[in-house]
């Protein structure tokens, strides 16, 4: 079972903030990471909100704590301390 995890921070550009998160694609796939969505409100580009599923919480949690993640988040432009919530998916339905 995939484990989702939601992530939101704000960033100073997103044009900038993507262009580092897409050249980190392979290391995260190889970290664990399944899939992901972006999300942001409207009103405001750079405040993100991250949707993940990685394989499972160890996987995630040794990849949020590394320092090559620490490093890509400072290249990116990462504007402040990202909030991480680990979830358990209950339901999924579409209609």
């Amino acid at each position: 079972m995939m484990i989702p995890i939601i992530i939101r921070h704000k960033v100073n550009d997103y044009t900038s903030w993507k262009t580092e998160f897409d050249a980190f694609a392979e290391t995260r796939k190889s970290s664990g990471e399944k899939s992901y969505r972006i999300l942001h409100p409207s009103t405001d580009p750079n405040d993100l909100v991250l949707l993940f599923e990685w394989e499972s919480t160890e996987k995630a949690e040794t990849f949020l704590r590394s320092p090559e993640l620490k490093a890509a988040m400072e290249r990116a432009g990462v504007a402040e301390e990202p909030q991480v919530e680990f979830f358990k998916q209950v339901d999924f339905g579409k209609v």
